[in-house]
C-alpha cells in the first residue's frame, strides 16, 4: 500500500477530489492539524487496495474550498476541521456555521 503524501496547493484541492472521484475513489478521511502560521491539512482517498493522500498547507487567514461537491460526506471532516481548529472552509453542502460541536472553548485546537 502506498502511504506517501503528495503535496497540493489549497487552489487546486476541489480540482484534485473531482479527478479522484471520477477515477472511482472514495473519500476515507480528512484531517488538520496546527503549523505556524497556518494548517496542514490531509485528504485520504482509496480505491480497492490502493490509498492516495494529499496533503495541503493552508496559510491560518487563507480559506479553503469544500470539497462536498465531490464527496457530500465531506461535510463531516470540515465542519470538524472549522469547529476545532478555525479552518476557514467555503461551500460546504451542509455548513453548521460553527455549531457542529459544542466546546467550552471556540475553535480550542486552534
Amino acid at each position: 500500500m502506498n502511504m506517501e503524501f503528495t503535496p497540493v496547493t489549497y487552489e487546486l484541492i476541489l480540482d484534485e477530489a473531482h479527478r479522484l472521484k471520477n477515477e472511482g475513489y472514495h473519500l476515507m478521511q480528512q484531517c488538520a492539524t496546527r503549523i505556524p502560521d497556518g494548517f496542514e491539512l490531509v485528504y485520504t482517498f482509496g480505491k480497492d487496495y490502493e490509498v492516495k493522500q494529499l496533503k495541503v498547507t493552508l496559510p491560518e487567514d487563507q480559506e479553503i474550498s469544500s470539497i462536498t461537491s465531490a464527496f457530500p460526506c465531506a461535510f463531516i471532516h470540515e465542519n470538524e476541521m472549522h469547529d476545532l481548529f478555525g479552518v476557514k472552509i467555503k461551500m460546504i453542502n451542509l455548513d453548521f456555521e460553527g455549531k457542529f460541536y459544542r466546546t467550552a472553548i471556540e475553535t480550542p485546537f486552534k
